[in-house]
């Protein structure tokens, strides 16, 4: 797979961590999955100083065109809006209107949002963006469907974020769609947040559910699990990856985690069987074994458990489909 551009455009007086936390984020998942990502920084200016006084300099110019693929990440500015008539502000927004934007995914960080608008590239979407900003918003592109009191919207291709430590949340959204979850769950542990989504997003994953801790001795478990998922987990196999006993180890996953060690191989067996079952041609018997379970029936028994409508491919290998 080709290594995927992430350009972000920046402004004067930008916010760093608008743009610090999705950069980092895409920074480590390059780091998990090597050649996935490369990050860019472009500008109207070569250098510019940002909301807190700190200078930024050697920002390339903005290219005549992205890659199809790349990830272009517009960022905030601190003060009362965007100001298009601001000299680099104005050539940024003719720079998206010029096409630049097609075939590439457009995140909206904060008021960055706002320069989407500015270009007309949020016309007839679901959007959002910082609370001090929506107004600013719906008065910019009143065609838009402005979404309050949310962390991140996606609409097709473009997607939006309330802003700051938001733009975080929907940089791993994207590394998790991008990725998969179990790299957005582990970029995120990287950097010691949570892994959250948007309400109307799906459930989450059975590879980040009960992840959102940092002790590391469950943390040492789920990665072993996670790394195997068919192994013999026994509860003293599992307390001897944790280097600490078996009640302890219950007690931590119940504390830090909400769920039983066993509990959690079972879960991550299930979340594995379902990759199988969806994306191979194995029948249950093969799925189960690769698994780790006993059976295509205690697949069945267990899957009933954590889904209990199978999908489709699921039932079409059952025994009398044969």
């Amino acid at each position: 797979m080709p290594t995927r551009e992430v350009v972000f455009a920046l402004l004067p007086k930008v916010v760093l961590l608008d743009v610090a936390g999705p950069a980092d984020a895409f920074r480590n998942a390059a780091s998990l999955v090597p050649g996935s990502y490369r990050l860019r920084f472009v500008g109207a200016r070569a250098s510019l100083q940002s909301a807190v006084g700190l200078s930024l300099s050697a920002l390339e110019p903005l290219p005549a065109r992205l890659a199809p693929g790349s990830v272009l990440v517009l960022t905030g500015v601190s003060g009362a809006g965007i100001d298009p008539q601001e000299p680099a502000t104005r050539r940024l927004i003719e720079w998206l209107r010029s096409g630049v934007t097609e075939h590439v995914l457009l995140l909206g960080v904060c008021a960055g949002s706002v320069l989407a608008a500015h270009a007309g590239l949020l016309a007839g979407r679901d959007c959002t963006t910082h609370h001090a900003h929506l107004d600013e918003l719906r008065r910019v592109e009143p065609r838009a469907r402005v979404l309050d009191n949310r962390i991140f919207v996606q609409d097709g291709a473009v997607f939006t974020s309330a802003g700051v430590t938001a733009g975080l949340d929907l940089a791993l959204h994207v590394i998790g769609q991008q990725q998969g979850a179990r790299v957005a769950a582990d970029v995120a542990r990287e950097l010691v947040v949570y892994l959250r989504r948007a309400g109307t997003d799906p459930a989450l994953s059975p590879w980040v559910m009960h992840r959102n801790h940092l002790h590391p001795a469950v943390h040492r478990v789920q990665d072993a699990v996670a790394r195997d998922p068919a192994a013999r987990w026994s509860s003293a196999e599992l307390s001897a990856v944790a280097c600490t006993s078996a009640r302890n180890l219950a007690r931590l996953f119940a504390e830090h985690a909400r769920c039983s060690p066993l509990d959690y191989v079972q879960l991550i067996r299930f979340a594995f069987a379902k990759q199988l079952v969806t994306g191979s041609r194995l029948d249950l018997e093969r799925v189960a074994a690769r698994a780790g379970f006993r059976s295509a029936q205690h697949l069945r028994r267990v899957w009933s458990r954590w889904e209990p409508r199978p999908p489709s491919a699921f039932r079409a290998r059952e025994p009398h489909a044969a």
